[in-house]
Parts: C-alpha cells; sequence; structure tokens
C-alpha cells in the first residue's frame, strides 16, 4: 500500500500510477446477495443453469456489484494520512468493457488523474481499472472522484 502523508505529499504523485489490489474472487453466493440488495434478479446473473447455454457459458457478476468493489480495491492500493474525512463525490467515464464471470478474480489499478483544491478541501480523481485475472479487456474502468478534508 501506497501512503501519502497530507494532500501536499498527494500532489507530487498526480500522473502516476499507484499501484493494484489484492485479487478478489467473485463467488455466486455475493452475486445472488448483490442481487437481493438490488433487485436486479436477472438469469445471467443468478440462474447458474440457464446461463450455462448463455452467452458467458456461465453467469457473471453485475457490472454494477464490479463498481461497488472499487471502494474496497482501491483503499488497499494507497491511503492519504493526515485527512479528517474522504468523501465519495462521484463518478465520471464509468464503462464495462468486459463481463466478469463468477469464479474469477479481479483487482484494480489505480491512477492519480488529479488534485483539486475546492472549498471544502481537495477533489481527488483517479482512474480505477478492474481487470480480471487472465481476462483481456478490463471489466471496470471508472474515473472516481472523491473530497478530502484536510
Amino acid at each position: 500500500m501506497k501512503t501519502f502523508d497530507g494532500v501536499a505529499e498527494l500532489e507530487q504523485a498526480v500522473g502516476s500510477h499507484l499501484g493494484y489490489s489484492d485479487w478478489h474472487s467473485i463467488s455466486q453466493e455475493q452475486v445472488d446477495a448483490f442481487a437481493g440488495a438490488t433487485g436486479d434478479h436477472q438469469w445471467i446473473h443468478v440462474d447458474p443453469q440457464r446461463a450455462a447455454s448463455g452467452p458467458f457459458g456461465t453467469t457473471i457478476a453485475h457490472g454494477f456489484l464490479t463498481l461497488s468493489l472499487v471502494s474496497m480495491l482501491s483503499w488497499q492500493v494507497y491511503r492519504i494520512d493526515g485527512v479528517s474525512a474522504g468523501l465519495n463525490y462521484g463518478a465520471d467515464r464509468l464503462r464495462f468493457p468486459s463481463p466478469v464471470p463468477v469464479g474469477s478474480r479481479v483487482r484494480a489499478g489505480v491512477e492519480l488523474l488529479g488534485v483539486t483544491p475546492k472549498t471544502m478541501g481537495y477533489q481527488v480523481t483517479t482512474r480505477v481499472t478492474v481487470e480480471r485475472e487472465d481476462g483481456g479487456k478490463p471489466a471496470c474502468v471508472v474515473d472516481l472522484l472523491a473530497v478530502v478534508v484536510p
């Protein structure tokens, strides 16, 4: 994990790749729990028998499940010491270029795109790329916006 001693040190890293998270396994239980939480019970996610004859040969994780893992995975990559709070501000440029079959392992790579002063603190923009082990295209690419309060 990369640790920054405050926002000033973080600013010096703009434009750099901060590293990768640990690998995370996607289980059918996790997909089913996400379906229950969101009400999205589409067969491609929750019916292994039907999905076996579908376009991917198995169930796949919801795109938004993959996106929801970004916070957990990103915080394995870096942290900022000396701030009182970090707030989710939103996302830009969200894409799901490839599916995540159940049983896959994913990890996130994080690139620091910018640190911008704002009224409440600093907006931190990172590009998070979720890749699947042995996969080609990324599973998810998103520019995350956060506000850190010194």
